[in-house]
Formats: structure tokens, sequence, C-alpha cells
């Protein structure tokens, strides 16, 4: 099911919310999806409920056109339409553990890119780590190579014309629960559930539109 025009409502996810332990617990995982994505999707309707042009925007469309609008749209429409597009990719990408090594021409790309696996695992923990407050890393492509980068808050990659493939929150809501305030401990073990299937359709996705 998509849900990409307004109205806009909470996609169920595709896991139960124990599916993920001992990486993330239960509790986590209802509050962030339930709680902190639903406050995001609230927020966003009641914005575009008086925005009729809006309205008639796709949710990909409101995040690379914010930067365009007035002042007081701008922020509220960055913030909130960003948090549920970041939020719904970061569900989307994270699933119950599969004792399988990743594969695939994502793979393949990360390790000639970054000359093994391991090296894109580390550099990309530095990367997570490196967000000071809240924000995320991600893994995008961008004129055809792929590159690591950070957003603050809720911004989002899509606004700098880039092609997101993977992500990881790094709010301290995604993970406080278990880790408190150890993000270091959170990265390890969400490494452990990213679900390689979906970065790879989000990989071979960009090149329907762009080639990589």
């Amino acid at each position: 099911m998509e849900n990409n025009y307004y109205p806009f409502f909470n996609l169920p996810l595709l896991y139960a919310y124990n599916a993920l332990e001992p990486f993330i617990d239960e509790k986590t995982m209802y509050l962030h999806h339930d709680k902190h994505l639903q406050t995001y999707i609230d927020n966003l309707n009641a914005i575009l409920k008086d925005q009729p042009k809006l309205q008639k925007l796709s949710l990909e469309q409101l995040i690379k056109i914010a930067g365009n609008l007035p002042k007081k749209l701008q922020i509220s429409i960055r913030n909130n339409a960003g948090g549920v597009y970041n939020h719904r990719f970061f569900f989307q990408g994270i699933a119950p553990p599969i004792e399988k090594e990743p594969e695939g021409k994502l793979i393949q790309k990360i390790n000639c890119q970054f000359g093994s696996f391991h090296n894109f695992k580390v550099e990309f923990k530095k990367s997570a780590l490196s967000v000071f407050g809240s924000g995320y890393t991600w893994l995008v492509s961008n004129r055809c190579k792929l590159k690591m980068i950070t957003t603050s808050n809720q911004n989002c990659p899509l606004e700098q014309g880039l092609f997101p493939i993977l992500t990881i929150d790094v709010w301290e809501h995604a993970y406080y629960l278990k880790h408190y305030n150890v993000r270091s401990g959170y990265v390890d073990d969400w490494f452990k559930i990213v679900d390689w299937n979906q970065a790879e359709q989000n990989f071979l996705g960009i090149s329907l539109h762009k080639s990589i």
C-alpha cells in the first residue's frame, strides 16, 4: 500500500514491533512508529489542510520544493514532510535479520568504491557517529557514484537532488530505551537488521531514472 498524497496516514510496519529484537526492542519500535512518525503525519496534514495547491503534490515533490516556499511554510514543510519520508524510508530499510551475507549489484558497487564491505561499514559508522544532535546518515547516489551524507533534524537528501539508498535514524528516540546515549552500540545493532534486499531495490530503481 502506498500513501504519497494528502491526506497522509500511517502505513503499518512490514513486520511485528518485536521482530527486530534483540537489536531494536519492541517498545522503541512502537513508540518510534506509532507516536513519533504519527506526529509528523498529523502535523503535515494540518499544514496542508488549508493549502489546496500543495495538496496536489506528492510527498517527494513537497520535499523538493520546500526551499522555494514562503519562509513559514518552508520550515514546517521541510520538517514534517521530511519527517514522514525519512521515517518511512528508515522503517522500510530494516527487517528481521537473516543468516546470509548481502549480495547483488549494490554490494558490488560498494566493494568497488569503498574497497570492501568492511571498509564501507567502518566509514558509515563514523558518519553516523559524527551527526551532532539529531539527524540521519544516508547512502545516496550522486552523479553515478555512491556517497555518504548526513542530514540534520528531518532534512532530506531529495531536496539536494540526491537519490537515497539506505539510511540510519540517529535521533535519540530511535535507540535511547536500549542504548541510552551510546549511539555506537545502536549503529552496530542496526547493521544486523539492514534489509539489503530493499537497499538493492532502491539502488536498481535509481537506474530507471538515471544511469548508475
